[in-house]
């Protein structure tokens, strides 16, 4: 038998499947503090319930699961751990009112950000949660640019307004699989946003904290652009798996894509990648070429320097601006190569996802108020 690597042990408990979701540990992000040495295998089961009726056959599974890859004289140590905290409406943040927050039956929230606007962020996290929905993932895409959101447009659905279930809690638009929420839905798109950074910061948490996403394995927060008092309160507020940044390969682009990993640094959020946009053109009439008209290699050359991974090189084409004009977001075009680009992407993000989730320890320290 083989010798376990991290990648390997990762792959053998995908084999794992908890029967109530149909999902395996490791989309569920049950595998945490995964330490992987020669002849031996150790990890924690984070469960979030651990009444889970399959929560005490889940060690045994996983045990036999690696032994029938490597062997039974690896040596597996499993252990169990839960964390059940509930925020209610009388919990504060730094003295703040936090209000609820999204993370109940979420697996995964990630961030997409820009240090500057233009680049096409948006763009990037439309089409990354269609392509991850098309994967089979259960997906939820949240636009907080409160000042300018995008994603009705995108996905084609400007006149949609969500619905309120009995609980008074707002129910997503849903659209090519993907449940929608975003500030567009609720005010006149003929009106500007006129509103002072803590009214934005109060109705992004309320926001995101009485819609009912139901079972996610990924919701994806379309950030504002930039590096501001409005989107670390954001990060800060929402319970982050990590973020993805995107660029266009200009140095004035560069540079700002460089504060946004800074951003998140300071509070302590993974930068799973970066999403260079426009990165070169090739003329439908000569697909093997191409024109880098605004530069080459930039955000791979960032990538490098920060060592977080470069998710993808997305061209400049028509197509692209076409598709979100008419509400279908490219991906959707599965025959389009700037729609495998995208799906290469999010299986890249999914790879760095799953692996960041598999270190991070089961229970961490959260520092709560309560509030009077």
């Amino acid at each position: 038998m083989s010798q376990p690597t991290f990648s390997s042990v990762l792959d053998a408990l995908r084999c794992v499947v908890d029967p109530v979701s149909g999902k395996d540990l490791v989309r569920l992000g049950w595998i945490r503090a995964l330490q992987v040495a020669e002849g031996s295998v150790r990890f924690t089961l984070w469960l979030d319930d651990p009444t889970h009726v399959f929560a005490a056959e889940a060690p045994e599974a996983c045990r036999q699961a690696l032994a029938d890859v490597f062997g039974t004289a690896l040596s597996v140590e499993v252990s169990a751990d839960s964390e059940m905290i509930g925020l209610g409406a009388d919990l504060s943040i730094d003295g703040q009112d936090a209000g609820a927050a999204p993370g109940d039956g979420i697996t995964n929230i990630i961030a997409v950000a820009s240090g500057k606007g233009g680049v096409g962020k948006s763009t990037v996290a439309s089409n990354l949660a269609v392509s991850l929905a098309q994967q089979g993932y259960d997906v939820g895409l949240v636009d907080v640019d409160i000042y300018g959101p995008s994603v009705p447009t995108m996905f084609g659905v400007e006149a949609a307004k969500p619905r309120v279930n009995e609980h008074r809690r707002i129910l997503p638009v849903e659209k090519y699989g993907v449940k929608l929420l975003s500030m567009g839905f609720l005010v006149d798109q003929g009106k500007a946003v006129i509103w002072r950074g803590p009214m934005v910061t109060s109705a992004v948490r309320q926001f995101l904290g009485d819609t009912e996403w139901g079972k996610l394995d990924f919701l994806i927060m379309d950030l504002p652009p930039g590096t501001g008092d409005i989107q670390l309160t954001i990060v800060q507020t929402v319970p982050l798996n990590g973020a993805v940044i995107v660029s266009t390969p200009q140095r004035v682009a560069l540079a700002d894509a460089r504060k946004g990993v800074a951003m998140f640094e300071q509070v302590n959020v993974p930068v799973l990648g970066i999403v260079e946009n426009m990165a070169y053109f090739s003329p439908p009439e000569l697909p093997e070429k191409k024109y880098y008209l605004f530069g080459e290699g930039g955000a791979r050359a960032l990538a490098q320097e920060l060592d977080v991974p470069l998710l993808g090189e997305l061209p400049l084409v028509q197509a692209i601006r076409e598709n979100a004009d008419d509400g279908t977001p490219i991906v959707t075009d599965t025959e389009s190569e700037t729609g495998k680009v995208f799906a290469q992407i999010s299986e890249g993000l999914v790879r760095s996802v799953e692996e960041r989730n598999a270190v991070r320890p089961a229970t961490q320290k959260v520092d709560i108020l309560r509030g009077n």
